[in-house]
């Protein structure tokens, strides 16, 4: 008997949370097995997706998703998919007067997609001359072979593919069909251009209502209606432009509408707004303006959320929210432009991918509302996460080696703007490490051979990770969990790996001549409630109220923000970073005992 399904609703909110997205979803299709008669695996792919039927009778499965973007975002993608188009779509005319037509010549599709539209129409691609090796065989959980797809035949012909010159909007590398009710298209802003642009809190506010507010709740009937079970919704909203009210007023509508449901907001934000230099450069700052617009935004758009949501957390590479970060977030086995969109977006949804699987697995799931009690106990709803991308192990090597080489740093790297570690000062945690299926998740030692660490004496993968991440944070709550399935990559996922790694993802104990193609890597994430974000939210809050925006930039109040609203929310915001303080003497205890100042 199956596992009770407990089905979420998606919401992107904004581009960039477009660009996260289309590489969430890439990766969770990748990951499909399209046969009946093969074992499930670890997650239960129906807790994003939804079965349907076009109307030729063709089953469908498609992600449970409502998309926001603004208008000229979809480029090549019709806004309303062509999974469930009519060979010719029906136009009647009743003007009887003459008609000029103006003809404007459709976006180009790039590569990838044109490789999409010759599978979709049952065309072959051309093939490499490879050998029927097993690793490039689809195949489910178990090593049984899935049925032929068009997932599976890209995976199998291994095309390359480099689009970093040709990437636009997050279409351009979406590689599954959406349904009708998907996407939204807000039409009164433009996507493209210096006029009419959503830069403001106050105007993401104000865009929620009259048609904007029937047709999203529209769609949020049409997906929640259908669900038995449903656990909550997950949230990608963009933070740093006027999608941070927007999102405010969605998440409020949500937590009006579906009291009780889990709400988990993920901001996420760009290292660099578009069209700037693609190296880190003081050309990040040359316009101060636009940079104190983001820093307002990011700060409103987290108090906001915080407060109609489970938890809100940042999902950024940048190295801060205010309007002079530090340089980007860097991984050692990582080579990414951090200017690029479609690269930085990659990194986030590989540790996304990773830091949601609790509430998607078959076995053992912890909802939504689990979830984030636990992290967020005594009101502190902000919370950070980190990630090892990917994870640092050795050929033929067990994950005592792979740990114990990390010394006294923790393999992870900041994902929420935070500082890399607080001196072992953190309220509670989710530890996650997924993708070391077939490793020896404990030492091979020989009986009667002294083990090097405590961690070799241990009997299980969970054992051995709890044991070392209890070392760093002895007196923190934990909880922590393992999955095998790794995350796959199929194209068209960047390559921006280190050469040094061997298509699964792990370092190579000796170097090749030609790098290969990495096609899964495991990841270590980590969501935590702990001093630094409170650190976070005092700097965010302190710059802030430090401008006097009527003077350096009126425009942003003149977009619906009054000086009184904005005054009552940097002062939420002092508060919420007050709940994080430390007055234990460096012993943090997360239980209720504590006040609700």
């Amino acid at each position: 008997m199956s596992a009770v399904c407990r089905e979420v609703v998606t919401l992107q909110l904004g581009h960039y949370s477009g660009f996260v997205g289309t590489h969430w979803w890439n990766l969770q299709d990748a990951s499909f097995c399209y046969d009946p008669d093969l074992p499930p695996g670890e997650l239960q792919s129906d807790v994003l997706f939804r079965e349907g039927l076009t109307l030729g009778g063709q089953v469908t499965y498609t992600p449970r998703l409502i998309a926001l973007d603004l208008k000229g975002s979809l480029q090549t993608l019709r806004k309303e998919g062509s999974l469930y188009a009519t060979e010719h779509d029906s136009n009647t005319l009743t003007w009887q007067g003459q008609i000029m037509t103006h003809e404007e010549s459709p976006p180009t599709k790039n590569s990838f997609l044109q490789d999409l539209d010759k599978l979709d129409e049952g065309e072959l691609l051309v093939e490499p001359d490879f050998s029927s090796s097993p690793a490039l065989v689809p195949h489910c959980s178990g090593g049984a072979v899935a049925i032929e797809t068009v997932n599976s035949t890209l995976e199998r012909v291994q095309k390359a593919y480099s689009l970093e010159g040709s990437v636009r909007v997050w279409s351009d590398f979406l590689r599954l069909h959406l349904h009708p009710r998907t996407i939204s298209v807000i039409n009164q802003y433009n996507h493209d251009g210096e006029s009419a642009r959503l830069e403001a809190f106050g105007q993401g506010e104000a865009v929620l209502q009259g048609s904007v507010l029937e047709e999203l709740e529209d769609r949020l009937h049409f997906f929640v209606e259908e669900c038995d079970y449903l656990q909550g919704f997950q949230v990608l909203c963009d933070v740093a432009d006027g999608f941070s009210g927007l999102g405010s007023k969605v998440t409020e509508l949500l937590q009006d509408s579906y009291g009780g449901r889990g709400i988990l907001t993920w901001g996420v934000a760009p290292v660099t707004p578009p069209g700037l230099s693609s190296v880190f450069l003081p050309s990040l700052f040359q316009s101060p303006i636009k940079e104190l617009y983001h820093m307002m935004n990011c700060a409103l758009g987290t108090v906001h959320m915080a407060n109609h949501s489970s938890f809100f957390c940042p999902l950024t590479l940048r190295g801060g929210l205010g309007r002079r970060p530090a340089p980007p977030t860097s991984f050692p086995l990582l080579s990414y432009d951090s200017s690029l969109w479609y690269h930085s977006s990659s990194v986030l949804a590989l540790a996304l991918d990773t830091m949601t699987v609790s509430y998607r697995l078959r076995h053992n799931t912890t909802p939504m509302w689990q979830l984030a009690d636990a992290l967020t106990v005594s009101g502190r709803k902000v919370v950070c996460a980190y990630g090892s991308v990917p994870f640092p192990m050795m050929q033929s090597s067990c994950l005592p080696d792979a740990l114990q080489a990390c010394q006294d740093a923790l393999p992870w790297k900041p994902l929420s703007a935070c500082p890399e570690r607080a001196e072992g000062r953190c309220f509670g945690q989710l530890v996650t490490l997924k993708g070391l299926e077939g490793q020896n998740l404990v030492s091979p030692l020989v009986p009667g051979t002294e083990p090097p660490s405590l961690l070799h004496c241990a009997r299980s993968g969970l054992e051995v990770l709890d044991m070392y991440i209890r070392s760093h944070y002895p007196s923190t709550p934990l909880a922590v969990q393992l999955v095998s399935s790794p995350s796959k990559l199929t194209s068209p996922f960047p390559q921006i790996f280190s050469p040094i790694l061997d298509p699964q993802g792990l370092i190579q104990s000796q170097s090749l001549t030609t790098a290969p193609v990495v096609s899964s890597v495991p990841v270590l994430t980590c969501v935590q409630s702990s001093v630094v974000v409170g650190q976070l939210l005092a700097e965010l809050q302190k710059s802030c109220s430090s401008l006097d925006l009527r003077r350096v930039a009126p425009s942003f109040l003149s977009q619906g923000l009054e000086p009184a609203e904005l005054a009552e929310s940097l002062e939420q915001l002092r508060s919420l970073a007050y709940r994080y303080r430390d007055d234990s003497g460096g012993t943090l205890h997360s239980s209720s005992e504590e006040e609700d100042d």
